[in-house]
C-alpha cells in the first residue's frame, strides 16, 4: 500500500467517527430540545429551540446551522457546540444556553457555557435525556433567582453563567 493509500483510509477511517460523533450529538441536541420543552410544560407553543452556540439569534429552528460543526463535507472530530434557545416569559422573551458536548471514553459530557457539566453514558437511551431536564432547570432558574436576590441585597452583578437574550423582542412567538 502507497503512503497516499494509506494517508486516504485513515482520513476515511477518521471522517467515519466524525459522522458518528455529529450523528449522536445532534440526536442527543433533538431529544433536549424537545423533551426539555414537554419538561417545562407550556401550555401555549414551542418553548425550545436548537439556535447557534454564538452570534445573534432568533428564536427559531436553525436545523443544521444551529451547530458548530456542519452536518456534510469535511468535519473536524472534536467538541461540537449548540445552543438551546428557552422561552422565559409568557411573551416572547427567550435565553440562549451555549452548551459544548464532547466524547471521553464511554461517556458524553455537556457542558454549559461558564456552568456546570453533565455527564451522559454511552451508548445513549431513550430516556437518558430526562434527569438532565431537571439539571437545566435548574440552572436557569438559579440564574434568575440569585440575581433577584443579588438586586434585593443590592448587589446585582452580571450575566456570567452563560445566558444570551434574543435581540428581537418583537420576534414572532413560534
Amino acid at each position: 500500500m502507497s503512503r497516499f493509500d494509506n494517508l486516504i483510509e485513515t482520513v476515511e477511517a477518521y471522517q467515519a467517527l466524525a459522522a458518528e460523533n455529529y450523528n449522536r450529538i445532534r440526536a442527543l441536541a433533538e431529544e433536549i430540545r424537545s423533551g426539555f420543552c414537554d419538561y417545562l410544560g407550556a401550555s401555549d407553543g414551542v418553548c425550545v429551540h436548537l439556535v447557534p452556540p454564538t452570534g445573534q439569534f432568533k428564536p427559531k429552528a436553525y436545523g443544521d446551522n444551529a451547530f458548530s460543526v456542519p452536518p456534510r463535507g469535511f468535519r473536524l472530530l472534536g467538541p461540537i457546540a449548540f445552543g438551546l434557545a428557552v422561552r422565559v416569559t409568557r411573551d416572547t422573551d427567550w435565553l440562549r444556553l451555549a452548551m459544548q458536548c464532547r466524547k471521553i471514553g464511554e461517556k458524553f459530557i455537556i457542558q454549559i457555557e461558564d456552568g456546570s457539566e453533565y455527564e451522559f453514558s454511552l451508548p445513549l437511551k431513550e430516556a437518558d435525556p430526562e434527569p438532565f431536564y431537571e439539571h437545566l432547570y435548574q440552572h436557569i432558574l438559579l440564574w434568575f433567582s440569585d440575581h433577584v436576590e443579588r438586586y434585593k441585597e443590592g448587589d446585582y452583578g452580571s450575566r456570567e453563567i452563560g445566558f444570551d437574550f434574543a435581540d428581537d423582542i418583537n420576534a414572532v412567538q413560534a
